[in-house]
């Protein structure tokens, strides 16, 4: 059992050593046909057109970032309250129905919010809110990104805060503290650990989700640079998705290449923010 146990740990590392290589060989290939003076369009209308062999990075960071705040601006509330509300407050018999609701959630496929997104949060929520000039809009595509993590953020708070020892909130209680000063000054400060972690992993998730950025982002592919959240944007995730189903382009060049370098762009952003995260824990962990 420990050679088997051995040998399945080793093949995990192989597997991601080679994901890695390919990563990294293809990106330097890119590279050598587009400089990295060639990531920033200096056109008159930056944007992001691989077809024209025109790849401005800002493009597609931009709409990135966007869509992700856009994201966790919906998550971290709605995320983080169902877990007070489900850790702190719900009945046994409330907890025992909601839960599974949640995890059940968490497991749906994200082609099914990107079509929820694209057919009722942008025609009929942020169309009758904001009046964008397109239907399609990163802020549509943000929200159904957000709501796609909402349960990834819930259940993990929700394991941190029910993991505080009962003697906290007892102690918190016998020095006259009501419900919500315990569950502010005591639960939240010592589940923060869990929390941050919630945080990152659902920061990870909305980056590299696909489906909804791509069905709801409003660009096929290519666009221009903007900054607007109610414009069509354009995420990396969503600009891999397409590069790689196009079929007017052949199989070479730098239009492929591409996908090589955004996946490794994506894997260092992923592999960053974790190590951050896992930095933070570690100082600010506490053990019961």
């Amino acid at each position: 059992m420990t050679l088997i146990f051995r040998i399945a740990a080793l093949t995990s590392v192989v597997i991601s050593a080679l994901i890695v290589f390919t990563l990294v060989r293809g990106a330097i290939e890119f590279l050598r046909l587009v400089p990295l003076s060639g990531l920033i369009d200096d056109a008159k209308t930056p944007g992001w057109f691989p077809r024209r062999n025109r790849f401005d990075l800002p493009t597609v960071v931009l709409g990135t970032l966007i869509m992700s705040s856009i994201a966790m601006v919906v998550a971290v509330p709605l995320g983080l309250g169902t877990a007070i509300f489900l850790a702190e407050y719900a009945s046994s018999r409330t907890r025992r129905i909601i839960k599974p609701i949640i995890e059940v959630l968490a497991g749906m496929p994200s082609v099914v919010v990107g079509y929820f997104a694209l057919k009722f949060i942008a025609p009929e929520l942020v169309a009758n809110l904001f009046q964008p000039d397109k239907i399609q809009n990163m802020t549509a595509a943000g929200i159904g990104i957000g709501i796609l993590i909402v349960p990834i953020m819930a259940s993990i708070s929700e394991d941190s805060l029910s993991a505080v020892p009962g003697a906290l909130r007892e102690a918190s209680y016998g020095v006259g503290a009501r419900k919500s000063a315990t569950v502010i000054r005591v639960v939240l400060p010592a589940a923060v650990s869990g929390i941050v972690a919630a945080f990152i992993i659902a920061v990870s998730r909305a980056i590299g989700e696909t489906m909804v950025a791509t069905m709801a982002g409003g660009l096929d592919g290519s666009g221009a640079r903007t900054s607007s959240p109610l414009d069509p944007g354009l995420s990396i995730t969503a600009a891999l998705t397409n590069a790689a189903g196009g079929s007017d382009q052949a199989l070479v060049g730098a239009p492929v290449k591409v996908l090589f370098f955004l996946g490794l762009l994506l894997f260092v952003v992923t592999m960053g923010l974790n190590l951050i995260a896992d930095k933070f824990v570690r100082r600010v962990r506490q053990k019961y």
